[in-house]
C-alpha cells in the first residue's frame, strides 16, 4: 500500500532528473493537497513532532512534508509541485537568511501568493528562546549529551559566545544531532511557548 513516504522519494528522484510519473501517480492515489517545503531533515522532525502532540496525522490529511536538502532547491520542487506541475498547495519554513530563495522559488512557479512562515534566525534559534538555555541543558543532559555541549564550550572559540549561542551552536554542530533534537525540543515545549512560525505553520495546513 502506498504511503507519503514513497510519495518523497518519488518527488525527490523526479528533482533529481528521474519521471515524474510515479510521483503524479502517488499524488493522486494518496489524495495529497499540500506540500511543506523545508530546509532540511531538522526541520522536518521538529513539524513532525508538534503535529504528533496536537493528535493530528499530516499524511492522513493530505499533507507532505518534504526535506528539500537545502534553501536553493526551493524552485526546481515549486516548478514539480506546484502549478507548473502537480498543482498542488505550497507552503514553506526557512530561515531568514533563506527566505530570498523561497521568494523567488515560488515567484517563478507561480505561487507567489503561497504562504512562507520565516525563523528569525533558524529553528533552533526560535526553539532555544522559546525554551530557555537552562531548560535546553536539561534535555542536552538526558540525552546523554552533557559531556559533548560541555566540551564544545571549553574551546577557544566559544569564549566571547553567550550561552545561547553556545547552544546554538553544539545543536549545529553534527547534522545527526540537529535532527535528533529538532523532535526533542519541540516535545519539550509548553503548549502555550510554541515559536511562532512553527505554530502558525501548523495551523495553516
Amino acid at each position: 500500500m502506498a504511503d507519503m513516504g514513497q510519495f518523497r522519494e518519488a518527488v525527490t528522484a523526479w528533482a533529481a532528473g528521474g519521471p515524474g510519473d510515479p510521483a503524479r501517480e502517488l499524488a493522486e492515489d494518496l489524495a495529497v493537497r499540500s506540500v511543506v517545503l523545508l530546509e532540511g531533515p531538522s526541520d522536518a522532525e521538529a513539524v513532525g513532532a508538534l503535529a504528533a502532540r496536537r493528535g493530528r496525522n499530516l499524511a492522513a490529511e493530505g499533507v507532505c512534508v518534504l526535506s528539500m536538502g537545502g534553501a536553493m532547491s526551493v524552485g526546481r520542487f515549486a516548478r514539480l509541485l506546484g502549478p507548473p506541475g502537480l498543482g498542488l498547495r505550497l507552503i514553506g519554513l526557512c530561515d531568514e537568511a533563506e527566505r530570498p530563495y523561497y521568494e523567488r522559488g515560488l515567484e517563478r512557479a507561480g505561487a507567489a501568493e503561497e504562504e512562507i512562515f520565516v525563523c528569525a534566525a533558524d529553528l533552533e534559534d526560535e526553539l532555544i528562546r522559546a525554551l530557555g538555555v537552562p531548560r535546553v541543558e536539561e534535555l542536552v543532559r538526558a540525552e546523554g549529551d552533557l559531556r559533548a555541549l560541555q566540551t564544545l564550550q571549553r574551546q577557544p572559540a566559544q569564549q566571547s559566545r553567550t550561552a545561547h549561542q553556545q547552544v546554538r551552536r553544539f545543536l549545529g554542530s553534527k547534522g545527526g544531532r540537529k535532527i535528533r533534537y529538532g523532535r526533542v525540543l519541540v516535545e519539550a515545549l509548553d503548549p502555550d511557548r510554541v515559536p511562532a512560525p512553527l505554530d502558525d505553520l501548523l495551523a495553516g495546513l
